[in-house]
């Protein structure tokens, strides 16, 4: 296998778990789970911000599918995941999501912090930050 080729199916691997794992979050999301309503309510999002960050990994997971948009779901993943992950360690939320009487045991960290690597790599492979380089560099 000739290495641009095996880095492309790397690229295509990548871009389809970030987005198997932001699209399999939204059952939680649409559906009212205990845990989903126990972490907004925690924050004070309860329920437009269980639904609005629902809505818009729904529309990121579809643009990982779709040629040159992809891009752009790699940097708006890295946001929401490091919300998420910033969520997870700086409010009562916490790493283990414990909610009546159940616990994730960290899953969803973990999920977010997979998420987050993968967009990051993702970003670098799309060369981002050489095209933001050479956008702003121009002179009007």
């Amino acid at each position: 296998m000739k290495p641009k080729r095996k880095y492309r199916t790397v690229e295509m691997l990548l871009r389809i778990v970030t987005a198997i794992i932001l699209i399999q979050t939204l059952h939680f999301k649409f559906t009212g789970h205990p845990e989903a309503v126990h972490i907004f309510s925690a924050i004070g999002m309860e329920p437009w911000g269980r639904f609005g960050i629902g809505a818009i990994e729904l529309i990121t997971g579809i643009l990982f599918f779709l040629p040159n948009l992809w891009k752009a779901a790699a940097v708006i993943t890295s946001g929401l995941m490091i919300g998420a992950i910033g969520i997870h360690l700086f409010t009562s939320v916490g790493i283990v999501v414990e909610y009546d009487g159940s616990s994730d045991g960290g899953q969803l960290f973990a999920m977010a912090v997979v998420e987050l690597l993968f967009s990051c790599i993702l970003m670098y492979r799309a060369n981002l930050p050489e095209m933001y380089k050479d956008y702003f560099s121009k002179e009007d």
